[in-house]
């Protein structure tokens, strides 16, 4: 397939600052596929790109985006197993495979990981060239705009893993944005029973429509309500998905002997933990970032046999002329949970 003459695409320029420009799609060398973009979600590392907090990484102007769905427009030289108009999705890590995080097994935490989207360019544009083992086949199935969700979870798969929740125990998810009700989803369709914390009562409000039970931390007191869910025992495990010191504050007070807290929050400054009650109940501390190619490729079946609804956490999808008024929406807050930039060219076809 012939590359279009040029591709829209938006570019961070400086703290605030989005362009909407042209620019030539990028022939995919050997080992790579060129991508027809038709959706990119933003998540909070987008914002927080767009707030000018990392541009050590973020080399402006930059392209973002990596929660992204599309199909293969163009294959390069050597690149078996894909054809033209495969819908595909991006695990958007390129690792190194010689420091010692690679050497024993943890590649998608290379000591020297290029995030695709953040250290080099990203799906917030027409036309993505990218290397081919990245890809991340999807079903005929799955809507295109559902798929641009399969990044968030796959986050979510692998958080529950790395908390390894089990059937049958209670679990409280202390944040409600859009990875925080995936990480609940995810934790009930393992089996466990879960409560969701969140201050936002728009975001209670969708998290209840999945089904999920809320508590208010404002209106209620989470720690005595989790006590009498729990008999007085606690939560085995607690997510702290909130990046606020309160929520960090919470996930410890609900935890039950030996529990389990696992850390998926950026948090951006230190933050006081409560050492003692570590101590006291033999608490676990577990840090979870990013994913494996196996959360991956779990999080598409999940969102293609219909057992995690990423469809009802789509708030808007705006036009990619439109990108900023769409990063504008999110950083409200108010009546929004997950914003798309529909990425597809006028020329283009229907992606669903």
């Amino acid at each position: 397939m012939t590359a279009a003459a040029t591709t829209r695409q938006v570019a961070y320029t400086g703290a605030g600052s989005l362009r909407i420009e042209a620019s030539a799609p990028v022939p995919p060398a050997a080992g790579q596929v060129r991508i027809d973009v038709a959706y990119t979600g933003i998540c909070g590392t987008d914002l927080h790109i767009f707030h000018g907090t990392m541009d050590g990484r973020v080399n402006p102007p930059g392209v973002i985006g990596h929660e992204m769905s599309g199909r293969i427009a163009e294959l390069g030289q050597g690149v078996e197993g894909w054809e033209v108009g495969d819908a595909v999705t991006v695990m958007p890590l390129a690792r190194c495979g010689e420091c010692p995080a690679c050497r024993a097994g943890h590649s998608h935490i290379c000591h020297r990981l290029n995030f695709i989207g953040i250290d080099s360019t990203g799906s917030m544009q027409n036309s993505w060239t990218v290397p081919a083992e990245t890809l991340v086949r999807l079903p005929s199935r799955v809507p295109l705009d559902h798929a641009a969700l399969v990044e968030p979870t796959a986050v979510a798969v692998h958080d529950v893993r790395r908390g390894d929740v089990q059937p049958g125990e209670k679990v409280v998810v202390v944040g409600g944005g859009p990875v925080g009700v995936l990480i609940a989803l995810v934790a009930r369709h393992s089996g466990a029973e879960v409560r969701l914390v969140e201050l936002d009562p728009f975001r209670r409000e969708v998290a209840e429509k999945l089904g999920l039970t809320t508590l208010d931390p404002r209106g209620q007191d989470v720690t005595a309500e989790v006590e009498a869910w729990t008999g007085g025992a606690g939560a085995a495990v607690a997510f702290e998905v909130s990046g606020a010191a309160a929520g960090v504050a919470t996930a410890v007070d609900v935890l039950a002997v030996r529990g389990r807290l696992v850390l998926v929050a950026i948090h951006s400054a230190p933050r006081e933990v409560n050492l003692h009650r570590f101590f006291w109940r033999e608490l676990t501390l577990i840090g979870a970032r990013l994913y494996e190619r196996d959360d991956f490729e779990t999080a598409v079946r999940l969102i293609a046999d219909g057992d995690i609804t990423v469809g009802a956490l789509i708030s808007r999808i705006s036009p990619l002329e439109q990108a900023g008024e769409a990063f504008a929406a999110l950083e409200s807050g108010g009546g929004v949970m997950k914003v798309l930039v529909d990425c597809r060219s006028t020329e283009g076809t229907d992606a669903r």
